[in-house]
């Protein structure tokens, strides 16, 4: 059964590569690394949820609002199957009702915080903007790409980053909320500038604040589909 159902556009990711011992402390039971040609990875990223509905009802003020996240990746054995998934550092959303729903019922790390964007497209360029304010500093980032969309290459790092259908999240020492991400393979916009004006420790804490002197490894503009987040599920380590 479905949770949550909206539209996920314009997604902008800042991938980082980090030394695996500095997640350890945040890696869910029964979840372990997952790694990219034997690479960690964090990702910042922020998208726009557009025609937001929970349980199937459409709640005033929370339809259409922006998010931005730190996450990285881990995978969970059943049987012989592997669930590649993703666990939330942080996520920033300008709604108050966001937080209180999925902090409670999910073990998620939301926050309330202003927040605004830009998509621009002219000349066949597409230019796509997240701000946000943290601790009454402004943060933000952006990308400039081409308007048309063009498929990954199987195998790449793209595909790793963006191909998690599984969230994770620690419930106590011994177990996992775990729930599913459904959406279509996506598409991508080749990318031709950035820019990120973010302070990793003023937004994430000292834990994060090396992150201001890494050199991001990539960078990616996805278009985004409508997605589709299930029930959650108890799993233990």
């Amino acid at each position: 059964m479905n949770f949550l159902t909206a539209e996920w556009r314009k997604l902008a990711f800042f991938n980082y590569t980090i030394d695996p011992e500095i997640l350890r402390p945040y890696v869910p039971p029964g979840t372990e690394l997952d790694l990219f040609e034997g690479k960690c990875y964090v990702s910042l990223i922020g998208f726009m949820f557009l025609n937001t509905k929970i349980l199937g009802v459409k709640f005033p003020f929370h339809v259409n609002f922006e998010e931005v996240n730190l996450r990285f990746y881990v995978k969970h054995k059943v049987d012989d199957q592997e669930r590649r998934g993703v666990v939330f550092v942080k996520e920033i959303v300008p709604r108050k009702a966001i937080p209180l729903i999925a902090n409670n019922f999910y073990g998620e790390h939301y926050e309330k915080s202003q927040m605004n964007h830009n998509w621009e497209t002219r000349n066949g360029r597409l230019k796509v903007h997240y701000a946000w304010k943290s601790k009454n500093e402004w943060q933000d980032f952006s990308i400039t790409a081409a308007e048309k969309t063009e498929h990954f290459k199987p195998g790449s790092k793209t595909e790793f980053i963006t191909e998690h259908y599984w969230g994770y999240s620690k419930k106590d020492d011994t177990s996992s909320n775990e729930y599913q991400v459904k959406h279509p393979k996506w598409k991508i916009h080749s990318v031709e500038n950035h820019e990120v004006n973010v302070d990793f420790e003023k937004v994430y804490g000292t834990h994060f604040a090396f992150l201001n002197q890494t050199k991001i490894d990539s960078v990616i503009l996805v278009e985004g589909s409508e997605t589709a987040i299930e029930i959650k599920s108890k799993i233990k380590s």
